[in-house]
């Protein structure tokens, strides 16, 4: 669980645990670029709020991803092995507290989701239409992110950075 802190630092508010940096997109765009520039320079990471990806889009992905791990261990193993997508289950916890970590890897490309799905769900076109409409508002978050890096980063180019991701055959950008 994330507490934000009552605390602002450069109008972004900080996880009380571990001080990680909350950046607000909802502040005007010349504010955002300065505060991920300033998080990614004294942090290298940062939780982003008001992101846009609307909330039945993740709701609908995460109500898939638990009809799926709610299988029986031989259902969920005909999406797997995960080399490197697919379904894995590692023994976690060799120091302190023991369990197993089951999860899903799939490639972000649009036809390798929707030909997975077969394996995943019941429903195919559920789970593809779901997981699918995830990784494109994703994508275009990661974008507008990288986007916002480079303009405070003074880059000519604001585009330098999200084209490595906006190519829908790659796979830089992952649903677990």
């Amino acid at each position: 669980m994330v507490v934000l802190s009552s605390a602002t630092s450069m109008r972004t508010k900080k996880t009380k645990a571990v001080g990680i940096p909350v950046v607000d997109l909802s502040l005007d765009r010349s504010t955002v670029s300065e505060l991920i520039v300033k998080a990614c320079e004294d942090y290298g990471f940062f939780k982003v709020i008001n992101h846009g990806v609307p909330s039945d889009t993740i709701s609908r992905l995460e109500d898939e991803g638990v009809r799926f791990f709610d299988k029986e261990a031989g259902d969920k193993q005909r999406a797997g092995p995960a080399t490197p997508f697919g379904y894995g289950l590692k023994n976690i916890g060799l120091n302190g507290d023991k369990g197993e970590l089951e999860y899903l890897l799939l490639h972000t490309n649009p036809f390798s989701i929707v030909e997975r799905s077969k394996s995943i769900s019941n429903n195919p076109q559920n789970f593809s239409c779901a997981a699918n409409d995830y990784v494109e508002s994703v994508r275009e978050l990661a974008s507008e992110i990288l986007e916002l890096m480079a303009e405070g980063l003074w880059f000519p180019d604001k585009y330098v950075f999200s084209r490595l991701i906006t190519d829908t055959q790659s796979d830089s950008v992952r649903v677990q």
